[in-house]
C-alpha cells in the first residue's frame, strides 16, 4: 500500500503513520532500488560474502533530485557511494581479526588464525587507502572533511565497542539507551548518514536539504541496526535460539526497566558450568519484559523520523524505493 502511494506522488504528513502495517520484503526492496541505481549494489560483488545490502543509499539519495555525478566521465572514477561501500567493507574485514589471547586448541591451528589476522588486516588497510584515494579525487573539500570525519566516528565507535567486551560476553556495562544510541549512532550511522549529506553537496543543495540527506540516513540506519538486534528475539521460525550481545538494544532497554541489580541476576541465573551462558533461558526472561516491545517501538520511532525527512524531497521512484527501505527494516513477524 505505501509503496504504491509513493509511486503515485500521493504523500502527506498522515502518510507516516503505518510502519506496523509493514512493508515489502528486504530482498524485494533491494532488488527495486538495484533496478533504480542500474547496477548490483555490491559492485565489488561482496554480498554473498558480507551481506552488504546498505552500500548504495548514498546513490539513491542523489537520485533524488535526478543530478549525475560529475566524475563519471573520469576513467576509473568511483561514485560516492562506491566510496561509501568501499569504507564499511573495509571496517567489516578488519571486525574479523581474531583475538589470539582467546583462542583454545579446538578452535583450530593458531598460525592459520595468525595468517588469518594478517590477511584481514592487509584487505582492510587496502579497501580503506582506495576509498581515500578516490574520495581525494572528488575535489570537494567539504566531503572530503565530511567523509573523513565518519571514519574518524567509525574508529571511535568501534574502539568503544571492543573496550568494553567482556571475554565471555556475560557482563554488560550499566548504560542507559542514550548511551546506545550514542554508541549506535558512532559504529554504524555516522558513515551513512554523513554520505547521505556529501552526496546532496555534491549536487550542490543547500544546507536544509543536505540536513534531510543526513536525516534521513541517521534514522534509517538506527532503523536497520534496532532491527538487527531484534532478530534474536523476533524470529518465529528459527529453531535454534540465536547468540545475541548483552549490550543490544532489547537488552538495554531490559536493564532500563528492570534494574542494574536484577539484571545481573538473571545473567548470573543464565551461566552454566564453566560461566557458559544459556541464550534460551536469558533470551526468555528478556522477551517476558519491556525490552522488546521497547525496542521494536524505538525501531518505528526512527522510521518514522527517516520518512519525515524524505517528504522534502520530490515524489519520485527514487524516494520511493528510500522509503520501502524504511518499511522493510521496520517490519516484524
Amino acid at each position: 500500500m505505501w509503496g504504491a502511494l509513493l509511486r503515485r506522488g500521493g504523500r502527506g504528513p498522515g502518510c507516516l503513520r503505518g510502519l506496523a502495517s509493514g512493508g515489502p520484503p528486504w530482498s524485494q526492496v533491494v532488488s527495486e532500488a538495484e533496478k533504480i541505481v542500474g547496477y548490483p549494489t555490491s559492485f565489488m560483488s561482496l554480498r554473498c560474502l558480507l551481506s552488504d545490502e546498505l552500500s548504495n543509499i548514498a546513490m539513491q539519495v542523489r537520485k533524488l533530485v535526478g543530478t549525475k555525478h560529475p566524475l563519471l566521465d573520469t576513467a576509473r572514477q568511483r561514485s560516492l557511494a562506491e566510496i561509501t561501500e568501499l569504507i564499511h567493507t573495509a571496517f567489516l574485514v578488519h571486525r574479523g581479526i581474531v583475538n589470539i589471547g582467546e583462542l583454545k586448541s579446538c578452535d583450530g591451528p593458531l598460525k592459520d588464525m595468525q595468517f588469518g589476522n594478517k590477511m584481514a588486516v592487509l584487505s582492510g588497510d587496502f579497501l580503506l587507502a582506495n576509498a581515500c584515494t578516490s574520495l581525494a579525487q572528488l575535489q570537494n573539500t567539504k566531503v572530503v572533511e565530511l567523509i573523513s570525519s565518519a571514519i574518524g566516528d567509525l574508529v571511535q565507535g568501534i574502539y568503544y565497542e571492543n573496550s568494553k567486551s567482556s571475554e565471555e560476553n556475560c557482563l554488560t556495562d550499566d548504560i542507559c539507551i542514550s548511551t546506545w544510541k550514542e554508541q549506535a549512532f558512532l559504529s554504524h550511522s555516522a558513515l551513512l548518514a554523513k554520505s547521505c549529506q556529501a552526496a546532496m553537496e555534491l549536487a550542490k543543495h543547500s544546507a536544509e536539504i543536505q540536513d534531510m540527506a543526513f536525516q534521513y540516513g541517521k534514522h534509517m540506519s538506527m532503523s536497520h541496526k534496532l532491527h538487527s538486534d531484534l532478530q534474536p528475539f523476533v524470529k518465529e521460525s528459527s529453531t535454534d535460539t540465536m547468540a545475541f550481545s548483552l549490550n543490544s538494544a532489547p537488552a538495554v532497554l531490559h536493564q532500563e526497566f528492570l534494574g542494574r541489580e536484577a539484571w545481573i541476576k538473571q545473567i548470573r541465573e543464565a551461566q552454566g558450568k564453566g560461566n557458559i551462558m544459556d541464550y534460551k533461558k536469558l533470551q526468555g526472561a528478556i522477551k517476558a519484559g519491556k525490552g522488546v516491545t521497547s525496542a521494536i517501538d524505538l525501531c518505528r520511532f526512527h522510521g518514522n523520523r527517516a520518512l519525515a525527512a524524505l517528504e522534502r524531497f520530490p515524489p519520485s521512484e527514487a524516494r520511493a524505493a528510500l522509503a520501502n527501505i524504511v518499511y522493510a527494516v521496520t517490519r516484524f513477524p
